[in-house]
């Protein structure tokens, strides 16, 4: 069965361009489903990397396109209050008919990141367990059952209301390459979403969580693998090649080369990005996610084009 193809709205993009309004993001998510696109998704920062909130806007399209598949790619859940985060999931999965993805990571060792945490409040060490526990809470209450609560944070007898679509709530996915990264995702979550592994690399590490998985009573089957996956298209490879640097050197600030090293991309024709992409497929990627480097309409309809033949 062929995998999904998921598209990352430009938020990010938008917002570095001065064109914060949100008319022309949500045409491209209507541009993606007419074009056969599976799912739209939405990436988080609050100053690290200033960019819309993701769940604000995920309800807009939402509300445009109904039935679409709708993600985080990916949310720090941990910049959060989870009683308020909960509720925010559950009414935006009822929005969207439990259709959504909770893609979410552990945030990078980074000062703009640190920096991203002391503004909203949290404490940058035990980021982990922090997220852990937030998600835990969380999913107690998405059950609609009364929860008591003492640890980082504290309930007692809570109730949100209204409870996900989705019994349980919406589908957990976490990033991350490193083994422990791994050994989480086969553990606690429903999917692995890396965003740096080769082909080859991503097949190892999605038997790795299998495993895992399956050593703590889990069907191994239940977590799906995901790849984010940046693309740059031109048919002249150069060109290609040059835009894709450039554009992780704006969004990143910094060098592209170890960006690169760091992050799946492709850089080069059309003609070739179907066959790219299989190579994930191939090694068990059951839903792909695409971020474009400019230029965003061309590149749809290009990669709906190279997909549907």
């Amino acid at each position: 069965m062929p995998p999904k193809i998921g598209y990352l709205l430009p938020t990010r993009e938008r917002i570095m361009e001065g064109r914060p309004e949100t008319a022309s993001l949500l045409k491209l998510a209507e541009k993606a489903s007419a074009l056969g696109f599976d799912s739209i998704w939405v990436g988080d920062s609050l100053t690290a990397r200033p960019r819309h909130d993701p769940l604000t806007l995920l309800a807009g399209v939402a509300g445009r396109i109904p039935g679409i598949t709708i993600g985080t790619a990916v949310l720090l859940p941990m910049l959060r209050n989870p009683v308020i985060l909960a509720h925010q999931v559950a009414t935006l999965d009822q929005l969207a008919d439990g259709n959504l993805i909770l893609g979410v990571g552990f945030a990078a060792d980074r000062p703009n990141i640190r920096a991203e945490f002391a503004a909203a409040g949290v404490p940058f060490e035990h980021r982990i367990g922090r997220m852990l526990e937030g998600l835990r809470l969380c999913k107690a209450l998405w059950s609609g059952q009364p929860v008591d609560w003492d640890g980082r944070w504290q309930t007692s007898q809570a109730v949100i209301g209204p409870t996900p679509a989705r019994p349980g709530g919406p589908l957990l996915w976490i990033g991350g390459n490193l083994a422990p990264s791994l050994d989480r995702a086969g553990k606690f979550f429903d999917g692995w979403f890396p965003i740096a592994p080769s082909a080859p690399d991503f097949g190892a590490g999605l038997a790795h969580v299998r495993n895992v998985a399956r050593e703590h009573g889990r069907a191994p089957e239940s977590v799906s693998g995901a790849m984010y996956l940046t693309l740059s298209l031109d048919d002249d490879a150069d060109k290609a090649d040059d835009r894709l640097n450039q554009f992780l050197v704006q969004y990143y600030g910094q060098p592209a080369p170890p960006t690169r090293r760091r992050q799946a991309c492709y850089a080069g024709p059309a003609a070739g990005v179907a066959e790219w992409l299989n190579t994930y497929a191939e090694a068990g990627a059951s839903h792909l996610v695409l971020r474009f480097a400019g230029d965003h309409e061309r590149h749809l309809e290009a990669i709906a084009k190279a997909w549907q033949t």
